[in-house]
């Protein structure tokens, strides 16, 4: 609705784009309230955003410049209301979606604030959703898209999509940004689920879209789909009969999506053409060493503890290490994984992360040292974020308390 919107209004009414979905919204709280959520709410929701478009448009058409490359169109009423009806067609919106996405991605604006924006304004992040995203602080990044939001605002139009290099610039940075939408819904920091399958899917379907348009067809982006291909498929197998999380070394594998394995390892198979090889490549192989074992005994934990050396080359953070710890410990014993997580440098950047120290509580268990794992996965407990992963690690806590 955003980018729908903002095509219509011209990016320097961003604020008011917005402001009209939010009125679509409110309107929605107040109509269903009475007469019950419609057959198809987002059709009802775009409806009344366009409509609202028509009234603003119709009132301030005369005192506020909108779209330039719209033109006339918008100041005649014969053609106001078709072209507003093309511009809120399906095909129009994944247009302008993917426009929104490459021109929240502006040269002026720092990487971080080209993803925030991203997140904000087309994905619905709230500014704790980006700070967890970004391991970064609320006050920071809500001046962060504060700041990006009056850069785009001062942009004259909207990006044009079909120019290569310009395109091919601002790739990295979509890129980015649907990873973490991505990462957020697979295992974020979301206090109602463990996992939030209607971001999985976003992503995902934001993905297709790019996969859509000729010049998004790039290594990187077929590795970065596989990617996503990959984690959804085990989506599934994450969480048990009872509701309760599952790690990797416990799930049910029959339950794992063979469809979208498939899909992965294709898309896999169409990434590795050209000459760059990225983190996604990487990450997609790692996951796909993981799809590929049918038993957690079958996983070729030697080409993983490989693939995360890679990685940490090219993308050296704190989560990444703390995962190679794992693949390590898997490899040659919990002793050595727990002294590479001791060796990761800025582990102070992992101390909100409940993992981190649910990760030395396994390691510690596994070695027998059970009062030590015990104390670990209650500082994991107190560090839970939602409802599954409390009840996850009360369950690990049980299982060192046991004889």
């Amino acid at each position: 609705m955003v980018a729908a919107l903002t095509r219509i209004f011209g990016v320097h009414n961003l604020a008011l784009a917005e402001d009209v979905v939010q009125e679509a919204f409110c309107r929605a709280l107040e109509v269903w309230k009475f007469r019950g959520v419609p057959e198809n709410p987002s059709a009802w929701l775009m409806a009344t955003a366009k409509n609202r478009a028509l009234d603003v448009l119709r009132r301030e058409r005369t005192a506020r410049t909108f779209a330039p490359e719209l033109g006339r169109l918008l100041d005649s009423e014969w053609t106001l209301v078709p072209t507003i009806e093309e511009l809120f067609s399906p095909k129009a919106i994944e247009d302008d979606l993917l426009r929104m996405m490459f021109s929240c991605c502006h040269a002026r604006l720092a990487e971080e604030a080209q993803v925030a924006l991203i997140l904000n304004i087309l994905c619905g992040f709230s500014v704790n959703e980006i700070a967890s995203a970004f391991l970064n602080t609320h006050a920071a990044v809500e001046r962060r898209i504060t700041r990006a939001k009056k850069g785009l605002a001062a942009s004259k139009k909207l990006f044009d999509v079909t120019v290569p290099a310009d395109f091919s610039a601002r790739l990295p940075a979509v890129h980015r940004a649907l990873y973490l939408l991505f990462n957020e819904g697979y295992h974020g920091a979301s206090a109602e689920s463990a996992v939030r399958h209607e971001l999985c899917r976003e992503a995902m379907r934001l993905m297709a879209i790019l996969l859509k348009h000729p010049l998004g067809k790039t290594p990187a982006t077929y590795a970065l789909a596989a990617l996503m291909c990959l984690h959804a498929a085990r989506v599934p197998g994450r969480m048990d009969a009872a509701g309760n999380l599952s790690s990797l070394y416990d799930q049910d594998r029959s339950q794992w999506d063979q469809k979208l394995l498939a899909e992965g390892l294709e898309l896999m198979e169409l990434s590795a053409t050209g000459p760059k090889f990225t983190e996604y490549h990487i990450e997609a192989a790692i996951a796909a060493a993981h799809a590929c074992a049918r038993r957690m005994e079958e996983t070729d934990w030697k080409t993983i503890v490989s693939l995360y050396d890679t990685l940490m080359t090219i993308n050296p953070t704190p989560i990444v290490a703390l995962n190679r710890a794992i693949a390590v410990a898997q490899l040659d014993g919990p002793e050595v994984g727990l002294r590479e997580i001791s060796a990761i440098t800025d582990r102070d950047r992992l101390a909100s992360y409940p993992f981190y120290p649910a990760t030395m509580g396994e390691l510690e268990l596994r070695r027998g040292q059970r009062v030590i794992a015990r104390e670990h996965f209650r500082a994991a407990l107190a560090l839970a974020r939602n409802k599954p992963e409390r009840q996850f690690f009360q369950l690990r806590i049980s299982a060192c308390e046991r004889k």
